[in-house]
């Protein structure tokens, strides 16, 4: 019979059952190596008899935990091949896996055992609850009913607080970013109004050269009784003059009965253009009766007619001026020379045809004139009688178009400046001021009586000279 067989024990306690216990003394010599004296006897398995038998070579030692495992020769000469031992795991990473699984094992076991709870009887009234297909399903250990009665909780709508650092200024949401199209618009803006303010600066160089302020003084203090006429003929040359490039040329019509000052505005403006110019080439004045006579022929006015405004106006192109052409008595300038006129103002023409003033000083419409300052001349004493006599003045200019264009089809695009009749007082004033320029004192009382000698027409109570300041120069000169 086997006595009790002793095992050996893992550092955890565990038995391994394959392993014989051998004592820690022969397992410190087995370490040591044999000894000078001959090998160290190998004992085996206890036998029943109580004797130790030596343990070959080939065979493991019991007890070595160390050692490799090798196939072991049991004691009795039979060899029976032998299973190895397990190794024992780690206990830091196997022990508690091991736990985790057995514990999930037993829940497995005790939801399975559990009984299915008693079936409860449906209540007829009350609506069975209406599961959502898409909501998800989670398991409790309620069952059914129990999670059927359950109030269905309303989620409240947390607003989120908006929370700003103590140490740092509060500002408010930004706003939209601006996009950079709207930054591009605004410069763009800029631009074009920055161009636009540069060419009115422009413009006001261009007119400052002809110094359009000054003339409007001189021709107001020089010209009597004249005061919308001259103030029309200022505003057409401003308006032309602002700029150098044109379209086609400026032509201004004066119109009125003789005596009223055309002549005088004539001479007053081309004086004005050789100081402002500084260029007596760029003035041409041009007198019907003294350049083109009636014995001569009117081929030969026109050939010389059109040979000067080339010049003049070839010598502006150069300078990059605006001259000035001044035609006088143009009443009496033949069809020839009209035709000429006509073809010098078409925008068919080159470029320095279009930068010219033509003044065309007639006595053409004189009649007309006489009669609407007749018809008129009681709005002048009123207070609410110039809007009146505006609208009348346009009337005016209306009708003269009209008339003049029947005569010749170059007053097509002329500007109609009227040259009213004159008041005694105008005319007294132009004797004072011929008086002064001939050396004489301007005594108010001996104006008078010169300008008593001459005829007027008599309406309203108020005096037009017949004649204006025609007789002025001939009468001082008698003096």
């Amino acid at each position: 019979m086997r006595g009790p067989e002793r095992f050996a024990l893992g550092p955890r306690g565990e038995a391994f059952p394959g392993l014989r216990l051998v004592p820690v003394s022969r397992q410190r010599a087995a370490l040591r190596g044999p000894r000078s004296g001959g090998d160290i006897p190998r004992e085996g398995p206890s036998r029943p008899g109580g004797s130790l038998q030596p343990i070959p070579p080939s065979c493991c030692r019991e007890g070595d935990l160390h050692a490799k495992r090798r196939p072991c020769t049991m004691d009795r000469g039979q060899s029976s091949p032998e299973p190895p031992a397990p190794v024992a795991p780690s206990p830091s990473v196997i022990a508690p896996v091991r736990a985790v699984v057995r514990l999930r094992h037993q829940v497995r076991l005790l939801r399975k055992r559990r009984p299915p709870p008693p079936a409860v009887a449906p209540d007829p009234g009350a609506a069975a609850p209406r599961v959502h297909q898409e909501q998800p399903q989670f398991f409790t250990f309620d069952g059914p009913v129990e999670r059927a009665s359950r109030p269905a909780r309303k989620r409240r709508r947390r607003s989120r607080l908006v929370l700003y650092p103590e140490t740092s200024r509060k500002f408010g949401p930004r706003a939209e970013r601006q996009s950079r199209a709207q930054r591009c618009l605004l410069l763009l803006v800029a631009i074009v109004g920055f161009q636009v303010l540069n060419a009115i600066e422009n413009l006001d160089d261009n007119a400052l050269r002809y110094d359009l302020d000054g003339l409007e003084k001189a021709l107001q203090r020089a010209v009597f009784g004249q005061p919308a006429a001259v103030g029309r003929l200022v505003a057409l040359l401003r308006d032309y003059l602002a700029t150098h490039v044109h379209s086609r040329p400026l032509l201004l019509a004066l119109h009125g009965p003789s005596g009223v000052g055309k002549s005088h505005v004539g001479r007053l403006l081309a004086r004005h253009f050789r100081a402002v110019l500084e260029d007596g080439a760029l003035v041409l004045q041009y007198h019907a009766r003294h350049h083109c006579p009636e014995p001569r022929a009117a081929a030969g006015c026109r050939q010389e007619l059109a040979r000067r405004v080339a010049d003049v106006l070839a010598r502006a192109e150069a300078e990059e001026k605006t001259p000035l052409l001044v035609l006088d008595d143009a009443e009496l300038l033949p069809p020839a020379l009209l035709d000429e006129l006509h073809g010098l103002l078409q925008p068919q023409r080159p470029p320095r045809f279009h930068n010219a003033v033509y003044v065309l000083l007639s006595g053409a419409g004189g009649a007309e004139v006489t009669r609407f300052v007749l018809q008129n001349a009681s709005r002048a004493g009123r207070a609410d009688g110039a809007e009146e006599l505006r609208a009348a003045e346009e009337e005016l200019r209306s009708s003269l178009h009209t008339l003049l264009v029947r005569q010749h089809p170059l007053w097509e695009a002329a500007a109609i400046v009227p040259f009213l009749l004159l008041d005694k007082r105008d005319v007294v004033n132009c004797f004072r001021d011929e008086m002064a320029g001939e050396g004489f004192f301007p005594e108010q009382a001996r104006a008078e009586l010169l300008a008593a000698e001459l005829s007027y027409y008599r309406v309203a109570g108020r005096e037009f000279a017949v004649t204006g300041c025609k007789q002025v120069v001939a009468a001082v000169n008698l003096l």
